[in-house]
């Protein structure tokens, strides 16, 4: 958990990178990555410290946090495998919530390998979704930090509940966060496939001919 002092800046990191990743993330996936995986490497790190450590605790979330960008800028499959996994496991959850019960394990895990799969034949339109919503979530876990609100500022301090990493399951008073969610994923994805999203199948577009 990061220091008071040091959670705002937190949320606006956060809120930058969820509006980068919701309405650009396919076109700067390897810019998202690295990101994401300082986010993630600096949580890990800096939580080996208590809050009173402020100087360690700094010094081990820039260290963690440059080793995971790293890992995550180098391991671009892994990186869409983990978008194609993460998408399988929330349509399984969607699917069992609809139905009324909780989402069974195997069936998740198989839903991820499926995602997992497609992604490597379909990235462009995994990563597009993957990140138009991730992205979204990133956005509203930061803007709610940023504003004050203190669910939001134990997400940017990474000591939240489970909506902080899991926006189906909403905490207690936060029921609106997956109407919200789906909505701005709905909004990021679509602005990528009609704008940002480059090409069908690549990245950069093709240099017209002379």
């Amino acid at each position: 958990m990061l220091p008071a002092t040091y959670q705002i800046p937190a949320a606006i990191l956060l809120l930058t990178c969820g509006i980068v990743a919701c309405f650009f993330g396919y076109r700067l996936f390897r810019t998202v990555l690295a990101v994401s995986g300082f986010i993630l490497g600096a949580f890990v790190a800096s939580s080996v410290w208590g809050i009173s450590d402020t100087t360690p605790m700094l010094v081990a979330a820039a260290v963690g946090g440059l080793i995971g960008a790293g890992v995550m800028f180098a391991a671009y499959f892994v990186g869409v495998a983990l978008v194609g996994a993460a998408l399988g496991a929330v349509v399984a959850s969607l699917v069992f919530q609809v139905t009324g019960r909780e989402p069974h394990v195997l069936a998740v895990v198989f839903c991820s390998i499926l995602g997992a799969v497609g992604s490597t034949y379909l990235q462009r339109y995994f990563l597009i979704v993957g990140t138009g919503f991730g992205g979204a979530w990133t956005l509203i876990v930061g803007a709610m930090a940023a504003v004050g609100n203190r669910a939001g500022l134990a997400a940017a301090g990474a000591a939240g509940s489970v909506w902080v990493p899991y926006p189906l399951d909403p905490a207690p008073g936060q029921s609106w966060v997956p109407i919200a969610w789906g909505l701005l994923g709905l909004l990021g994805t679509t602005v990528q496939l009609g704008w940002t999203g480059g090409e069908k199948g690549r990245v950069v577009r093709r240099p017209k001919k002379a």
